[in-house]
């Protein structure tokens, strides 16, 4: 099961995985994955984007 985000606007976002790098998506991929330990999930507060940080 993908992590699932709704961010302050109400649109969702998967989080996805490519090598080493994470992104979140607005449609559900192959790569989608679950949230990996030792991050959290910020948003942007100008555009309402997620992003990955670590903890």
């Amino acid at each position: 099961m993908a992590y699932e985000h709704r961010n302050s606007r109400g649109k969702t976002y998967y989080l996805h995985q490519k090598g080493r790098l994470y992104y979140f998506a607005s449609k559900q991929g192959p790569n989608a994955i679950d949230l990996p330990e030792g991050f959290k999930v910020i948003e942007n507060p100008k555009t309402g984007l997620p992003m990955l940080k670590g903890k």
